[in-house]
């Protein structure tokens, strides 16, 4: 089987994606602790080393045959959504130096980088240019552009920037979309109901005669659903949730029940989103402190509802505090959307 590395590799979403389409990851780097452990629950074959990544350097045993070397550096100073922090003095900003490092050391015959989409005009577009060049000086074809999670079988608009790279001078083109969405209806709709706060670690899937492939794909090899864990919100947040319709957000909400927010000009229109049920979900990264709104529930998102709204599947489980599962799951690359760029990498195999 081929090898890869994956460098920041969160709990291991794009890992996973790899592994389904046939790489063996021999080995993953992140500081993050929880999802440390998240990424050993699941991939007990695989080695996990918890640190910087700056103060890492690869024994030899890791350096030899890879296959492909996968990553996505911390986005906050790219995305579209800081404002306070996007700017070429944002350390996380260097942090892709350290993912061209690697795959100069390692020299695999493949790399995918993956980022947000903020990336392709951050400093008016120089930084994917720097960040070609320098995979062209390291000898590697590249091909870049922004993906849609929704267009590969993921239930979720999810926008990531990727760029694939190569040494073996193969014009890579990026997998055809599929023709049809899931839509969060067809992802969630088998799962228990739940209220505000609960945490149950496994409930019965409900009874359902019209079960759709994705979530017949989700529950493979699973008996139950598990951590349907809900944050507890306060009691004038579900009452503004009463007021929000499918596909409305916090302008759906009276006047006199967001008095405590002194200036609304702050508020995004991801904020008091209530999911439509029969269109993908909007992006979930941080679903939590946006305060997503289950399309029929007066409530948030539970773990397994937030997961597999990413494609996780249902034996995949999470490490670490809610807060900690929560960010964990917002942050993953979608398992499905990876799996179809490495099937098609893969392809070039044949």
């Amino acid at each position: 089987m081929k090898k890869g590395i994956d460098i920041f590799s969160g709990a291991g979403g794009m890992s996973l994606g790899a592994m389904n389409a046939g790489i063996d990851i021999v080995l993953a780097i992140d500081s993050d602790t929880n999802a440390a452990k998240t990424f050993a629950r699941n991939h007990p074959n695989s080695t996990f080393i918890i640190e910087d990544i700056c103060k890492i350097q690869l024994e030899k045993k890791y350096k030899e045959d890879v296959f492909v070397v996968l990553g996505g550096p911390p986005c906050q100073g790219f995305s579209l959504s800081n404002t306070k922090t996007r700017n070429t003095e944002n350390p996380n900003n260097s942090l892709f130096k350290q993912f061209l490092r690697i795959v100069r050391e390692v020299n695999p015959l493949w790399f995918v980088f993956e980022n947000v989409e903020g990336i392709t005009n951050f400093n008016k577009g120089k930084t994917v240019l720097e960040i070609k060049k320098s995979f062209d000086d390291l000898g590697y074809q590249t091909k870049e552009d922004v993906l849609y999670a929704s267009d590969y079988g993921v239930p979720q608009h999810r926008n990531r920037f990727f760029m694939v790279g190569n040494r073996i001078n193969i014009e890579f083109e990026f997998p055809p979309k599929k023709t049809e969405s899931v839509t969060v209806e067809e992802a969630i709709a088998d799962l228990p109901n739940l209220k505000n706060g609960d945490m149950y670690e496994c409930l019965p899937y409900k009874m359902h005669s019209d079960l759709s492939e994705y979530a017949e794909l989700m529950r493979k090899n699973s008996t139950n659903s598990s951590q349907n864990y809900v944050s507890r919100n306060a009691d004038y947040v579900i009452e503004r949730y009463k007021y929000i319709k499918q596909g409305e957000n916090w302008k759906a909400i009276p006047e006199h029940l967001m008095a405590n927010y002194k200036n609304k000009n702050n508020c995004h229109s991801g904020i008091y989103k209530r999911l439509e049920a029969n269109k993908p979900s909007v992006v979930i990264s941080n679903y939590r402190k946006n305060m997503l709104i289950h399309p029929s529930s007066d409530r948030g998102l539970s773990v397994r509802e937030a997961a597999r709204l990413q494609s996780f599947p249902d034996t995949f489980r999470f490490e670490g505090t809610l807060m900690h599962i929560q960010q964990q799951i917002g942050n993953a690359v979608p398992p499905l959307l990876a799996e179809a760029i490495f099937k098609q990498i893969l392809s070039y195999e044949d």
